[in-house]
């Protein structure tokens, strides 16, 4: 029994580097809310998707998502959909700044956020225009039968894609559900509530596609070997039903958050109203 628990938490493909990444976030989180009052809820968002993440890229389940479709998909909607939304829903910003020592935080992060590069690569990854049409592309693109085969043949273009996922899905939920109003805030909040139902709908058509097909469009997985035994037509409908229903349905709730957001802005008078045309005010009057 203990053996067959431990393969789940062994990683199929063992990384430093996201270890460390993966680390170093959950050491600062934790000293950010030693020194920050953080709520309940707040916490267990941000540890629940922590824990989607390693779950989806180092354990186990790596190796049915190099496998089998439908398992791959299950981990790319948890990469770019699920993790990302609790994350930037728990707002960690300011918990994981404050888990940096104050000496970190004036010696080298201020410096970092004023440099141009810095500024440049935020200006353009958090256009909301750029960061929207990635968030959409990367859905797509991987979804290429061709691109897929590659992907699973070579592990550099293979971890690419799920970092590409991750990051995409980061900046397209940190504009979606920013809780502040434009400006500083980088998208209008009327267009932060439409925008899932926008992005969503290249991401219906595609399972839509993937899901009617009769024909195998990624026999990758043949060759490298499938992990279950029923048919591959039935594997490839379940993937393209999850590309589908639950990425739609995530979405949805993002949406919901952003309308929240909107929500609050207004009771408390945040938001900029639009000065009256004068004429229309001495016609008034």
């Amino acid at each position: 029994m203990m053996a067959s628990l431990l393969k789940w938490v062994v990683p199929w493909e063992f990384s430093w580097v996201f270890l460390g990444l993966f680390l170093a976030a959950c050491a600062l989180y934790w000293r950010g809310c030693r020194r920050l009052a953080v709520g309940g809820g707040r916490r267990l968002a941000f540890w629940t998707g922590m824990a989607v993440i390693y779950l989806s890229l180092h354990t186990y389940l790596d190796f049915y998502a190099e496998h089998e479709f439908f398992v791959h998909r299950i981990q790319q909607l948890l990469l770019h959909h699920l993790a990302p939304l609790l994350i930037v829903a728990s707002y960690p910003g300011t918990v994981l700044r404050a888990g940096l020592p104050l000496a970190w935080r004036v010696r080298l992060l201020r410096p970092l956020q004023r440099s141009w590069p810095w500024r440049a690569a935020a200006g353009v990854l958090l256009n909301p225009t750029v960061a929207t049409l990635l968030f959409v592309a990367f859905i797509l693109v991987w979804l290429v039968p061709s691109l897929q085969t590659l992907a699973m043949l070579d592990w550099r273009v293979y971890r690419f894609m799920n970092w590409s996922m991750l990051a995409s899905g980061f900046a397209y939920w940190w504009l979606v559900l920013d809780h502040r109003p434009r400006p500083p805030g980088r998208m209008t909040v009327g267009l932060r509530v439409l925008s899932p139902g926008i992005t969503m709908t290249p991401q219906i058509l595609a399972g839509a596609i993937v899901t009617f097909s009769k024909t195998d469009l990624y026999p990758i997985f043949e060759i490298c070997g499938r992990a279950f035994t029923f048919n591959v037509l039935t594997g490839q409908l379940i993937g393209g039903v999850i590309i589908w229903v639950p990425a739609a349905m995530i979405e949805s709730a993002g949406a919901l958050l952003a309308l929240r957001n909107w929500l609050r802005l207004s009771r408390n008078g945040r938001l900029r109203r639009a000065p009256r045309h004068p004429a229309r005010v001495a016609q008034a009057g």
